[in-house]
């Protein structure tokens, strides 16, 4: 039997009703969103984690129950703003394993993090002549998931699944494509949650020979000009915290640094820390 790599389970208890992702993969329980009983929330996620041997457990808790969290053992990693429509999201999470819990490269990010804080704001390049941008559609999943297979050879979601992409596109993920010679040789998606109107900016890849022409701005601002269409306005991001070049692209778009994931996905060669961007699209109309 194949194994899957996630599961969405809508729980439902006597005092409360959860949505939960079960992350095979990346070995964790996230809760995105949750209403009731906290408490009974927190019984339900720890014994999930404990019974399948996952090290980490994320809630995204509203502002009057964060530290109702922290009260038992979760720690405040990052702060998604403007996520529940309009209302914070804190990201809550609880270790449990040593091993999980400690970030080998720490002070490394802390040290890039100071750099890309410094940056200025900085003048978009133009889209080469050779090169033209546009929305994907479902008919690029295949090439899509080419790109990305290229670029990850370790990744979070089955990104070079043809049908897995073809399902985020069903349910609601954009997809900006950059083409060269009728080939895409960059990609960036923005993931829609239309109940609490916000959205992830995502799944930002480039072909290693077509980089260093600023491709990455270029695809976030437009897929910022279709969300604003669509009156979301809430937009966030999770780099790897050791990467200067895509925490550089958030920074210098005017996103806002709100807290680092630690030990929180498998992502190109390893587990990694990852840092949490947010931008309030509302404040550019």
């Amino acid at each position: 039997m194949e194994k899957i790599p996630y599961e969405n389970r809508l729980k439902h208890g006597e005092q409360y009703t959860a949505n939960i992702y079960v992350d095979y993969v990346n070995e964790r329980v996230r809760v995105d969103d949750y209403r009731g009983n906290s408490n009974c929330i927190i019984k339900q996620i720890h014994d999930m984690a404990k019974e399948k041997g996952f090290t980490k457990i994320i809630v995204k808790a509203r502002h009057e129950h964060w530290q109702t969290f922290l009260s038992h053992g979760y720690m405040l990693e990052g702060i998604f703003k403007g996520y529940f429509n309009g209302n914070d999201a804190y990201s809550m999470a609880l270790y449990l394993s040593d091993e999980r819990r400690t970030s080998r490269y720490w002070m490394e990010e802390d040290h890039i993090l100071q750099q890309i804080l410094d940056l200025p704001g900085k003048m978009d390049k133009p889209l080469p002549n050779s090169y033209n941008m546009r929305m994907a559609t479902i008919q690029d999943a295949k090439a899509l998931a080419e790109v990305y297979g290229e670029v990850f050879k370790v990744y979070p979601t089955p990104m070079n699944e043809e049908k897995y992409i073809q399902k985020v596109m069903k349910d609601g993920t954009i997809f900006y494509v950059i083409e060269s010679a009728g080939k895409i040789v960059s990609a960036a998606s923005a993931e829609v949650n239309g109940l609490y109107h916000n959205a992830e900016m995502t799944d930002c890849a480039t072909l290693p020979e077509h980089r260093k022409h600023g491709f990455m701005k270029i695809l976030i601002q437009a897929l910022e000009q279709e969300l604003m269409k669509k009156n979301i306005y809430c937009v966030y991001s999770l780099s790897r915290a050791l990467s200067f070049g895509m925490n550089a692209v958030f920074r210098q778009l005017g996103y806002e640094y709100t807290g680092r994931l630690s030990n929180n996905c498998y992502i190109f060669d390893k587990m990694e820390d990852m840092n949490l961007w947010v931008k309030d699209l509302a404040k550019l109309r």
